[in-house]
């Protein structure tokens, strides 16, 4: 049973406050240790996760659209900040968190132009198989990072094969402490998995922290000091030659963060009935970042974990975010002390299960199955691990669109004929039973006409005229294109120049509104108004076998009946 429609402010009418009450503190037991593990997977302070995680709560509550998002710093951010901030800072903490501070606002930046020019379709540049292979791999990288934590070592490497080789060489270092503390929190939370309202994550974190004295004197680290003084100043800036990197780190976050949390919003939206308003969602995560970042906080965005849990949690509004962005403040303020001496082994296993359910190989069952994008999917996951995750990102987009413009590339055309006792053209290769008009070639190009393939695709529209000696008109029907650019326009001219040289005229079929009007604008050489008249083929073919019909000084009532078909 889908949920109440929401009224205007977005809460669900009919519906009190309870339940969002309820959510919304449920919520804050489970965000807040995944914040101060994402703190740590970005390599920084435990305190950047938690002010990100009030920021976004806040930020998106206030602004935000959709009911049930949750809007906090992500595994997937936290993991690109890392990467970004070593390859602008380097090693040195103090560097990088004036880097992540700046890139965070930066990422705020980017989400509020975005909003301005109203670029809610920003997401779609990422396809989804690049998504998921890229969450794939980016979970890979997560568990394999979190691994020496939840043994007890200190990793040298950084990279994903060098560590993936490292940490089994140096099996003797492995503390059996450490690495029982994180296998029992996994285990618990694979458990509390069984009861979606129980907040395994909050009760792991107890008995962690209950458990962290006789922890600690076997030499598991636990998480320590906390230090929450917002630094309200101005972020560090980059150097002269960092800004070009800052910018193009900036904006491979802002591509990340709302890919993730259209996602997420997009779901939820559909599951329940609920409008989906991508730029104001641009505008609210801008605000959300741009308010992180001046406390120095992560990038933050809607992760689908997080809005998940919130709505099995029984949200109903926005109202659950604002209340758990309360109960973060009133935890900081009362329950520090405690946070302080959460086991990093336990740490360590949030982040594992948060990111767990994207290791699961049937995510690229259907690619397999339809045998379509299935090189681009594993291309994603491929380059995350070999290149790293903000460069495998980056490659992994212009890798899919490589694709998909040498798909597009490849000429195709098809050669129409009329199905017997009805107005309707189809490819003839495809239906035998279909036949050619006497006089008329009918061809249609299969993919939309731009400069990668206008050239190839009339080069094949030549050999068939050539093949077809007898025609006296070619129907060119462009159904498939919604627009032309200057090549494929440039290219339709020089076409219907050969076609008159070779006593064949040229009528355009099925052409867009905006096609018609650009080429009324054109006016190709042999080219007459009522040539751009034709909605269907039929129209075209009929109206030229009642030219022909009056030429011979026949009847053309009957020849020709065109109707306004498409």
């Amino acid at each position: 049973m889908s949920a109440p429609a929401p009224a205007a402010d977005g809460s669900a009418k009919g519906g009190g406050r309870g339940a969002d009450i309820v959510a919304g503190l449920a919520i804050a037991g489970l965000l807040l240790p995944e914040a101060v593990a994402y703190s740590a997977l970005a390599g920084l302070p435990a305190h950047t996760g938690v002010f990100a995680l009030f920021a976004g709560l806040l930020g998106y509550g206030l602004i935000g659209r959709s009911r049930f998002a949750i809007v906090s710093a992500t595994s997937s951010s936290a993991a690109v900040l890392a990467a970004a901030t070593v390859a602008a800072a380097g090693p040195d903490p103090a560097a990088r968190a004036a880097i992540a501070a700046f890139l965070t606002l930066a990422t705020g930046a980017c989400f509020l132009a975005a909003a301005a020019a109203r670029l809610g379709g920003l997401s779609q540049m990422i396809a989804r198989p690049v998504l998921r292979g890229f969450t794939f791999g980016l979970a890979c990288v997560i568990v394999l990072k979190q691994l020496p934590a939840l043994l007890g070592v200190h990793a040298r490497a950084a990279d994903f094969a060098p560590l993936l080789l490292e940490l089994p060489q140096r099996w003797r270092e492995w503390q059996p402490a450490s690495f029982a503390a994180g296998a029992l929190a996994l285990a618990a939370l694979k458990f509390g998995e069984r009861f979606p309202r129980l907040p395994a994550s909050l009760l792991v974190i107890a008995l962690g922290v209950a458990a962290s004295g006789a922890l600690a004197a076997h030499g598991v680290a636990l998480t320590g000091t906390i230090a929450l003084s917002p630094q309200l100043g101005a972020p560090g800036w980059p150097g002269p030659g960092q800004w070009l990197t800052c910018l193009e780190l900036a904006l491979a976050l802002t591509l990340v963060l709302y890919a993730e949390s259209y996602t997420a919003i997009r779901a939820y939206a559909l599951k329940h009935g609920d409008a989906v308003e991508p730029n104001r969602d641009l505008f609210a995560l801008g605000i959300a970042n741009v308010l992180s970042g001046l406390l120095h906080g992560l990038p933050v965005g809607a992760g689908y974990s997080a809005t998940s849990a919130n709505e099995a949690a029984g949200a109903r509004s926005r109202v659950a975010g604002l209340v758990a962005a309360l109960a973060v403040l009133l935890m900081i303020a009362f329950a520090l002390a405690w946070i302080e001496r959460i086991p990093q082994p336990v740490l360590a296993a949030i982040v594992i299960h948060a990111v767990s359910k994207s290791l699961r190989p049937a995510t690229f069952a259907p690619y397999l199955r339809w045998h379509r994008d299935r090189l681009v999917a594993f291309a994603a996951v491929a380059t995350v691990l070999s290149l790293g995750i903000l460069d495998g990102l980056l490659a992994a987009i212009a890798f899919s669109l490589l694709m998909l413009l040498r798909r597009l590339s490849r000429p195709r055309l098809s050669v129409l004929g009329r199905l017997p006792g009805s107005h309707d053209f189809v490819d003839l290769a495809l239906h035998p039973q279909a036949a050619p008009v006497p006089g008329v070639l009918v061809l249609r190009p299969e993919q939309p006409l731009f400069f990668a393939n206008a050239e190839p695709i009339l080069a094949l529209a030549r050999q068939q005229v050539e093949a077809h000696a007898d025609a006296r008109r070619l129907v060119l029907s462009l159904e498939i294109s919604p627009d032309l650019d200057s090549t494929s326009l440039e290219a339709l001219s020089d076409f219907d120049g050969w076609l008159r040289a070779r006593g064949v005229a040229l009528t355009l079929a099925r052409l867009k509104d905006g096609v018609r009007v650009l080429l009324e604008r054109v006016q190709l050489p042999g080219q007459t108004a009522s040539a751009l008249e034709y909605w269907s083929v039929d129209d075209a073919v009929n109206a030229d076998i009642a030219a022909a019909a009056e030429a011979r000084g026949g009847p053309a009532a009957d020849a020709a009946a065109p109707e306004m078909r498409r």
